[in-house]
């Protein structure tokens, strides 16, 4: 069972790759931040796997704190990328 953790391991950094290729060549902001998500999310999967694998709890610790810092990056980007309008009265 440990041989089939450490291969969905391996899996999931193959799909880093996709999303390294995507931040590299993504056609808006948008893009290349939902790249960066993925490179989050797959880094808390991966060492919940490796957890597991090798029985270290530790591991686990620092996937959540992974995960709780890929929420943040989330909400601090949609901050960033789309600022607060203020909107004008219509002129009626």
């Amino acid at each position: 069972m440990q041989t089939l953790y450490l291969a969905l391991a391996l899996f999931l950094l193959l799909n880093l790759c996709a999303g390294m290729w995507r931040i590299l060549r993504g056609p808006s902001i948008a893009d290349r931040m939902l790249a960066g998500q993925l490179f989050g999310t797959t880094a808390v999967a991966i060492l919940l796997l490796l957890a597991h694998a090798t029985e270290n709890p530790a591991m686990r610790d620092v996937a959540l704190v992974f995960a709780l810092l890929a929420a943040v990056t989330a909400v601090a980007f949609v901050q960033r990328a789309w600022p607060d309008i203020e909107e004008t009265p219509d002129n009626d």
